[in-house]
């Protein structure tokens, strides 16, 4: 199973982040976007980790464990799905 963003989420270059459906709107840091933007795209996790550790050259582990904070907060949030594959 594949993460996706919402198709209805609209998410704008300064990272700001709303969902039309419920009327919340949410603010991100860089990572944040950047990791937005690549569920856009149709990264996987195992992607999303790898290109982080290329722009930021931080540790693997940490990446991951961060990712997968910000993936439960999103899906708190219902700002994400699962597709099947």
């Amino acid at each position: 199973m594949a993460l996706k963003l919402k198709k209805n989420i609209a998410l704008s270059e300064s990272g700001f982040l709303f969902d039309p459906a419920t009327g919340d709107s949410f603010s991100v840091n860089a990572t944040g976007q950047k990791i937005l933007e690549f569920l856009k795209s149709g990264f996987s996790e195992t992607e999303i980790v790898d290109a982080l550790n290329e722009n930021f050259e931080a540790d693997k582990k940490m990446i991951r464990e961060d990712l997968d904070d910000f993936i439960n907060h999103l899906k708190q949030l219902k700002m994400i799905i699962h597709e099947v594959s």
